[in-house]
């Protein structure tokens, strides 16, 4: 359905914060965040192979999906179809933590996405909640991670909402270069996975994830 995307020119990494994707176009980014619901990762891994889907993962390395899952998203990962970047290990505020605690969080989550999936998550960080600082900005910078990334709309799934609410949600934030954040932590959007589908289709939009759009080492 999807195939892989030709045609772009790939723009220097920034510093700072991104909330869309770069230029002019018709290129769509979709991010999953955090796993707490087994079933929703796998669903999304399985979204992905069946329709060619590429994702940005924002992965908290504690949540047991994604060990188990990583069978079925390990493969998307190495031929380049999906991303896995960092969400800390644990999903705190991390702007009520110490620069250790941070530290902490993020070189812990590495280790996990280094030995789960082959990467570091480098240099793709969102901060849980979105909560940030001047302060923070620059130890994540600091530890890998310049670019803080944050979204230019929401399936705003990260509790529980009806599936025609998140359909809503999809139609209404879906759009040229927007990069739109969903959450893999309840059941209810794997019903309209396909719809969602279905609404990057009916936009002539092109999925992609940031790796896509951004050099990176």
């Amino acid at each position: 359905m999807f195939g892989s995307p030709t045609g772009i020119t790939k723009v220097p990494l920034p510093k700072g914060t991104i909330y869309k994707l770069p230029g002019e176009g018709n290129l769509v980014a979709i991010t999953v965040d955090d796993g707490t619901d087994e079933s929703v990762v796998a669903a999304y891994a399985h979204l992905a192979e069946r329709t060619g889907m590429r994702l940005t993962f924002f992965a908290n390395g504690n949540m047991p999906s994604w060990t188990k899952h990583a069978p079925l998203l390990r493969p998307l990962v190495d031929q380049g179809q999906a991303l896995i970047c960092n969400h800390t290990w644990s999903h705190p505020d991390l702007t009520k933590l110490s620069a250790e605690q941070v530290a902490d969080q993020v070189t812990r989550n590495e280790t996990f996405l280094k030995n789960t999936y082959g990467t570091l998550g480098r240099p793709f960080l969102r901060p849980p909640f979105g909560y940030r600082n001047a302060r923070l900005n620059a130890q994540l910078a600091d530890l890998g991670y310049p670019v803080v990334t944050m979204w230019e709309g929401s399936f705003s799934d990260s509790g529980v909402l009806p599936p025609e609410v998140i359909l809503d949600n999809a139609k209404q934030w879906i759009g040229p270069q927007r990069l739109v954040i969903g959450h893999a932590n309840h059941p209810p959007v794997i019903e309209v996975m396909d719809q969602i589908v279905q609404v990057i289709k009916d936009k002539g939009l092109t999925p992609v994830h940031l790796g896509d759009v951004y050099a990176v080492s």
